[in-house]
């Protein structure tokens, strides 16, 4: 059994149709309820709950210093290589795009860890194309026992691989997979991935399932918001999540909110999705799950991170380049997408603590494993 069993009995239709029916009155149920189910989480992303902001916002924040408490993870990515296989509509390191390609070499990714490391971070987000040629799972184990002794939490957000792949790095260091699933409709997933192996819906769809066999420590879901219907892809999201957490229970859970940001010859968004609307969507997810982590990340504006810090957020990255060595090596080379928060990691730690919360810069320790 995998999410697929599950995913097929739900219509897209139908599952949008359900979430722009609901009512004030199912606002008000969801937001009286102690535990809320996936109906309760329709009716909190729907355009009736638009409002309920405000209430929601308090009980979210409730919620989230009640079980994280007064504290913000913070991470950084640091992408090894753009080179890639897919074709995506969406991305600045789409196959069809002309830019160098590059990948970084053992002594280029110490040059970028010191750099990382002199801003004060001890957990990573390794970021790739998806190229097996290139950057496959012998460059991965190779990058792995490189910048283990250097960080207590290394996370990565690469192309999906097989149970025994992911089985083969756990024990290298390997904490954390994210793996978004871009958009849950199946006919618009073809248009935006027309070539590569992330063409095969099915094969992403079920690497969440992989990563649990797999015994990942944890597993990062979300979609790319723009690309459809935010609030259906979003209950999907939801669904997903709900499943692993009774299937996989001993593994923890995160989710991301990347909206469609501009790259070099991008994608316009289908469905813009307004300040608001997320501030709605990170709410929404945190009444539904107290435990869930929920991610934002340098491609929002300072303004909108500043405002959101205290509704549900629990980590934030800062001080982030999305180019292969963009904090030592090539800092001009070929951004995947335009960052919105140029801030500095010192910056976002001391607004953290303005806001009466403790910055995180390591919050897991390898002796524990």
């Amino acid at each position: 059994m995998t999410f697929q069993d599950t995913f097929s009995s739900h219509s897209w239709d139908s599952v949008k149709s359900s979430i722009y029916s609901k009512t004030a009155d199912d606002v008000v149920r969801a937001l009286n309820r102690e535990k809320r189910d996936l109906e309760d989480f329709k009716a909190l992303i729907s355009p009736a709950a638009a409002p309920y902001l405000e209430q929601m916002a308090r009980l979210s924040h409730a919620l989230t210093r009640k079980r994280f408490g007064n504290t913000m993870q913070l991470y950084i990515p640091l992408y090894l290589s753009n080179e890639c296989q897919n074709i995506c509509t969406y991305c600045g390191f789409s196959f069809t795009n002309k830019l160098p390609r590059r990948t970084l070499t053992d002594a280029e990714i110490l040059q970028e860890v010191a750099a990382i490391k002199a801003l004060g971070y001890e957990h990573v987000l390794l970021v790739t194309g998806e190229a097996n040629q290139t950057v496959g799972v012998p460059y991965f184990k190779r990058v792995l026992a490189l910048i283990r002794p250097h960080f207590s939490h290394i996370s990565m957000e690469v192309q999906p691989l097989d149970q025994e792949e992911y089985q083969e790095l756990v024990p290298l260091g390997l904490n954390t997979v994210l793996v978004y699933q871009e958009t849950y409709h199946q006919e618009d997933y073809k248009k935006h991935h027309p070539r590569g192996k992330k063409s095969n819906f099915q094969y992403r769809l079920e690497t969440p399932d992989r990563l649990g066999r797999a015994g990942v420590h944890k597993i990062g879901l979300g979609v790319l918001i723009g690309l459809e219907d935010w609030r259906t892809d979003c209950f999907f999201t939801a669904l997903h999540l709900n499943y692993l957490e009774k299937r996989y229970w001993k593994t923890k859970f995160s989710i991301s909110f990347p909206r469609l940001r501009p790259f070099s010859g991008g994608l316009a968004p289908k469905v813009e999705m307004t300040d608001r609307e997320l501030v709605q969507l990170i709410c929404a997810y945190r009444i539904l799950n107290e435990d869930v982590e929920l991610s934002l990340s340098t491609r929002e504006t300072p303004k909108f991170r500043n405002n959101v810090l205290k509704l549900g957020i629990t980590s934030m990255s800062a001080g982030s380049r999305t180019n292969p060595g963009g904090y030592a090596v090539e800092p001009q080379s070929l951004e995947q997408f335009e960052i919105s928060d140029e801030r500095s990691p010192k910056e976002i730690a001391a607004l953290i603590r303005e806001q009466g919360y403790e910055p995180v810069w390591k919050d897991w320790d390898r002796v524990f494993t």
